[in-house]
């Protein structure tokens, strides 16, 4: 009996330890299976192009990759639709739906955001406006960091707006010329929770945002517009958080929702794959998932602590099967009437909900 008491006790102490160690997490997020998926394809809404010059089904291949923020008490989703004309296996433009509750959401029928006859054709045309990630300022204004895809490169932009309807595109977010070419994406704002709100703030004088999509970088801005990117000794972007052999994310690591800072440190979901997945394999066990990272909320480039595994995966047949099969993909993330509400890509096709109680 003593012995099976101290066996016992020694699970209990070790289960205790490891809870410890991560209770810095923000778990567990249950998703809402009754209604998911609450967006889907619409081949119903139309646009006029500008730069076709012709009306299209701007959101009739996919809707993904979602975005949100609260606003005088709705939630608004920010979301990444393609077409279905091929150019660049769709043209993706942002559209934006309100919910009342988080879950049940009406759309505009027309996109946003999108690929015009502006000083961004270049960049985002034809592969168009993907992957939007929203935070909010001291004011009340919007900045948007999101993807312009020439078809070849992408490249991380900013946007600004008062409303969330009417934007200005504010140019790629590196502006240095040694950087125009490079690939970058993914930009998650560092910001501190105000309410509901998620605010951008500074940390050290400057604001901090974590991006990319292979490593996490990290860039600093004195306007949250123009970012300069923290370099390693050869002038090269420096990891700051690395994926990781034999582990759920040991192909790539990218930015998910914007990170904002807890008690414990800054807060940052993200979101991986594995080696499997980059190899194509067929095993289901081989996917998008997502983890968590805590830093110093003194210095945005000390890792404090990493989930020692995921949090949140595909197991639903829309996320197992689509434009890209296997993946959830987490980008937008809300404290909504006490309840933490995560948007999420499914399969690159459909996007769903999860909450979180906590």
């Amino acid at each position: 009996m003593k012995k099976y008491l101290l066996i016992i006790s020694l699970f209990a102490f070790s289960s205790c330890r490891n809870k410890v160690e991560q209770s810095w997490q923000l778990t567990p997020f249950v998703k809402s299976d009754s209604e998911n998926p609450i967006l889907l394809p619409n081949d119903t809404t139309t646009f006029d192009d500008p730069i076709m010059k012709r009306t299209i089904n701007w959101e009739a291949k996919d809707v993904y990759n979602p975005s949100a923020v609260v606003r005088e008490g709705k939630v608004y989703l920010l979301y990444r639709a393609e077409d279905t004309l091929k150019v660049v296996d769709g043209t993706s433009r942002l559209g934006l739906a309100v919910s009342e509750d988080g879950i049940h959401f009406k759309r505009q029928t027309k996109p946003v955001f999108y690929p015009d006859n502006d000083f961004m054709k270049k960049y985002e045309y034809p592969g168009g406006t993907e992957d939007p990630r929203l935070v909010e300022t001291e004011d009340g204004k919007y900045i948007l960091t999101y993807t312009a895809y020439d078809g070849k490169t992408a490249r991380l932009c900013v946007a600004s707006s008062a409303d969330l309807q009417t934007w200005k595109k504010e140019g790629l977010a590196f502006k240095d010329p040694k950087n125009e070419m490079l690939w970058s994406k993914s930009g998650a704002i560092i910001t501190k929770q105000v309410g509901e709100r998620f605010v951008a703030t500074k940390i050290n004088g400057k604001y901090w945002m974590y991006w990319g999509d292979t490593n996490l970088f990290l860039a600093s801005s004195d306007n949250l517009i123009d970012w300069t990117i923290l370099e390693d000794e050869t002038g090269k972007p420096k990891p700051i958080v690395k994926p990781r052999d034999d582990n759920f994310d040991s192909w790539l690591v990218e930015s998910g929702p914007a990170a904002f800072i807890k008690e414990d440190g800054i807060f940052l979901i993200y979101n991986s794959a594995n080696k499997g997945f980059q190899n194509k394999s067929k095993d289901t066990k081989n996917a998008y998932r997502a983890g968590q990272v805590l830093f110093d909320k003194n210095d945005p480039t000390k890792v404090i602590d990493r989930s020692k595994t995921f949090f949140f995966e595909p197991d639903k047949p829309y996320e197992f099967t689509g434009q890209v099969n296997n993946v959830v993909f987490v980008e937008g993330l809300v404290n909504f009437k006490k309840k933490w509400y995560l948007y999420y890509g499914t399969a690159d096709s459909k996007i769903a909900v999860a909450v979180c109680e906590k």
